[in-house]
């Protein structure tokens, strides 16, 4: 289906979120098959892979605007008309959803909203793809697999807000985009990690920024045990399953996980040792153990199945964690020599090429 698909070249597409760590990305890897990009996203800043990789030349248009406001989102997407919406703009680290969790709340549940509102009113795109967590589910006690029909019911105002994403979208697809032939899917992926994250609070990021100023690392949660990912692992499962569900002649709202392989899943310490321990690795950091003082809640065990997608797209994760590790510490080798734009481009091809199938 995938590997001579010209499916992606000229097809218009929105990207909300386009200029954070994973919209970078997904924006790299649909350019790369030829889209035309258009982006709606907070104004980047100046640290930002974006920024650093110049990827406003590959968008035909970028709005710097909230998905707060509902206005100019609705006059931008009746400007685009985009064939497909990937939804990525939120507040996504469960840290931030404590110390402001109404902030949390609005961008992404109402922001979502105002969204939904705009499609229903232009009756454009013909496919939604809305980005959620593997956060949403309610915690079980024996520390399973997590699959796409367990119960919601996160533990934390992040995941939460995530979790009414969900039944929002289900409910605007039931009300309202069935009637008007408008597909949606809604997508769950692990803990994404990769080259070109400069977040705060966020364990890779956090070592990669140890590494390159040769300082300590404060571990929080160092027991807590997570699905990690390589970033172009889900990206490009949700970029086949777009492709997939807008040829589709049926009409459907659908739930996915996109699971990296199942060794990925271990704790924040084993991580870290992957990181020391690989060939790409050039300074051993030194790690300083910290409680969880602010008393922050979050599941203690997240793991993900996505035997169902990989089912319905012949799509697997092939990184193992590793290989996860040394890709990322080898981006960032690279581009403290090299053109930014450049090494994450072909970093792209060169998993593009590993891996279509």
């Amino acid at each position: 289906m995938f590997k001579e698909s010209k499916f992606w070249n000229k097809k218009k597409i929105l990207i909300t979120g386009h200029t954070g760590f994973k919209g970078s990305w997904l924006s790299l890897m649909l350019y790369n098959f030829g889209a035309k990009l258009y982006g709606y996203s907070l104004e980047p800043k100046k640290n930002d892979l974006y920024v650093r990789a110049k990827l406003k030349k590959i968008y035909q248009k970028s709005v710097y605007a909230d998905v707060m406001n509902q206005k100019k989102f609705k006059i931008f997407l009746k400007s685009v008309k985009p064939d497909i919406i990937f939804h990525l703009a939120a507040e996504p680290l469960v840290l931030n959803s404590y110390i402001n969790p109404k902030k949390t709340f609005n961008v992404n549940l109402i922001g979502t909203l105002n969204i939904l509102e705009s499609i229903k009113k232009i009756k454009f795109p013909k496919l939604v793809m809305i980005i959620t967590t593997d956060k949403v589910y309610q915690v079980k006690k024996n520390n399973p697999f997590y699959k796409e029909n367990d119960s919601l019911g996160a533990s934390d105002p992040y995941g939460t807000s995530k979790a009414c994403v969900e039944m929002l979208c289900e409910t605007y697809f039931k009300s309202f985009f069935a009637n008007l032939k408008i597909k949606m899917s809604t997508l769950r992926a692990g803990n994404v990690i990769g080259g070109g994250d400069y977040s705060s609070n966020r364990i890779v990021p956090d070592y990669l920024k140890s590494l390159n100023q040769k300082k300590n690392l404060i571990l929080r949660n160092s027991t807590f045990i997570r699905p990690w990912q390589y970033v172009l692992e889900p990206l490009y499962g949700y970029i086949k399953l777009a492709e997939k569900e807008y040829k589709n002649k049926s009409v459907n709202y659908s739930v996915w996980n996109f699971a990296p392989k199942k060794n990925n899943s271990v704790s924040v310490i084993k991580l870290i040792k992957y990181f020391q321990n690989s060939k790409y690795n050039d300074y051993k950091v030194k790690l300083i153990k910290k409680g969880n003082k602010k008393k922050i809640k979050e599941t203690h065990v997240l793991k993900l199945n996505s035997k169902l997608v990989e089912g319905y797209l012949n799509w697997k994760p092939k990184y193992n964690l590793k290989k996860t590790v040394d890709r990322i510490l080898d981006w960032n080798s690279q581009v403290k020599r090299n053109n930014f734009f450049d090494v994450s481009i072909n970093e792209v091809k060169n998993y593009l090429k590993n891996n279509l199938v």
